[in-house]
Parts: C-alpha cells; sequence; structure tokens
C-alpha cells in the first residue's frame, strides 16, 4: 500500500512526476495520430451506410459515441433496419467482441488507474488502441499518454462518422465496397500487428479457422471459426506457460 497526501493507492505503484506531466497527453495524441486519420475513410463509409440505411444522420452519432465498435456497428445497420429482436444483436454483439478478452491480455490496463478512468479506458478498447499498445514498452507508459491514445480514436471515430452522415447524401447510391472498410481495415492492423511481434503461427492459424469454418459451416462459419481460433489461443497458452514453468 502506498500512501500519499491526495490519494491513496492499493497494491499500484505511484507514476513518477515525469509520467504525471501535461506532455504525456501530447505524446498519446501524436502516437496515434496516424492511425486516427486511418480511421475517418471507414468511420465516412460508416456514416454514408447510415444515412443509406434510411436512418437519420444523427444515428451515425449515436452508434460511434455510444456504441464505439466499428466492425459492431457495420453489422448493427442491418440489424435495426431489420428490426432484429435484442436477443439477437446481444448475440451477435458477444460474437463481434469476443476479441477483446484476448486483447486485455496484453493491453496495460494495470497503468491505468482510478475507476472512472479505468472504466473508460475499458470501454474504449479497441483494435487501434489494442495495435498501438501490443509494444513491450508500452506497459510502463503513464495513465495521460494512454487514454490519451484512446480519446484520440474515439474523437476521430465520432467526427468521421458524423461528417459521412451529413454527406451521405451526396453519394449516389450506386457506389459499392463501402461495406469492405471495416475488413481492410483490420488486414492493416493485422499487417501492423505481425510487423511489431514478428509472431507467425496465430495469423495462420486464424486464417485455419476461417478456412476451416467456412468448408464445414459455409456462411453460418463465425462462431466455428472463433471457436476454433479459441481453442488455439488457449492451448499456444496453456504451452507457453508449461514452457516457463520448466525454465524456472
Amino acid at each position: 500500500m502506498h500512501l500519499s497526501s491526495s490519494s491513496v493507492v492499493v497494491g499500484v505503484p505511484e507514476e513518477a512526476p515525469a509520467l504525471r506531466a501535461p506532455g504525456q497527453i501530447r505524446l498519446g495524441v501524436t502516437h496515434s495520430l496516424a492511425a486516427a486519420v486511418g480511421v475517418f475513410p471507414m468511420g465516412i463509409a460508416f456514416g454514408v451506410l447510415v444515412t443509406h440505411s434510411g436512418l437519420p444522420w444523427w444515428w451515425a452519432t449515436v452508434f460511434a459515441a455510444v456504441i464505439f465498435a466499428g466492425s459492431l456497428e457495420f453489422l448493427l445497420i442491418g440489424l435495426v433496419t431489420a428490426l432484429a429482436p435484442l436477443s439477437q444483436i446481444a448475440a451477435t454483439a458477444f460474437l463481434v467482441n469476443f476479441r477483446h478478452v484476448f486483447y486485455a491480455l496484453s493491453f496495460p490496463l494495470h497503468r491505468v488507474h482510478g475507476p472512472l478512468a479505468k472504466t473508460y479506458s475499458t470501454f474504449t478498447l479497441t483494435d487501434e488502441a489494442w495495435a498501438l499498445t501490443t509494444a513491450p514498452e508500452a506497459q510502463t507508459w503513464s495513465r495521460r499518454r494512454i487514454l490519451a491514445i484512446q480519446a484520440t480514436f474515439q474523437v476521430s471515430w465520432v467526427a468521421s462518422a458524423t461528417l459521412g452522415a451529413l454527406a451521405g447524401g451526396m453519394v449516389p447510391d450506386r457506389v459499392v465496397g463501402l461495406e469492405f472498410a471495416v475488413t481492410a481495415f483490420f488486414l492493416v492492423l493485422a499487417i501492423d500487428a505481425f510487423r511489431v511481434t514478428r509472431s507467425v503461427p496465430p495469423p495462420l492459424a486464424a486464417i485455419a479457422s476461417a478456412l476451416i469454418a467456412h468448408g464445414l459451416f459455409g456462411r453460418q462459419m463465425l462462431v466455428p471459426a472463433l471457436a476454433l481460433f479459441t481453442g488455439y489461443l488457449l492451448l499456444r497458452y496453456a504451452l507457453m506457460r508449461r514452457k516457463d514453468s520448466r525454465r524456472a
């Protein structure tokens, strides 16, 4: 337990003064700026799809700010317009965002102190934020830097989705390929993550899981593919733990 005149932190070391400096926010924003700019085309595509689906433009802002899960938001457009039952929406949200369970294993959430800050960081744990914090040095970043990264992505997503919705009327309906924006963005994130980790087995296992599930279940491949890849990750984690324990 660490005591100070302004706060009490249990089990977590207090941040050094340098990590609490205002410059940490600038570091977080500049570190995520390039990727945040990359979010804009996908957000604009999402906003255009919202208006083309017949929903009012402000639904794009609501989805982007409250749900803040790009791939899920694209799926929700079809579910909402089709008046899908809440049970189906909940099941879809669980399956699509289940990957965040594994993100949390390496995301430096332990550096984010305070209940409100930790809640916001958990809510804004996106693919982009996770990809930028996969480097080992991110485990020592300050709370301000981590939150600045996540806030930059949320602001970029909400702004771009709103802009796309407002300009959606100027985009003709015959334009195709907008729904592929989220898939293309995930491919870019996967490439960037591989450049950092240089680990070949996980992406190969993901591709194999998708191909096997598609061959066996066709268009109903999502759940089986996720189950196969989850099983691979759990087995890999168990083997790594076993290997580490033998070394110790």
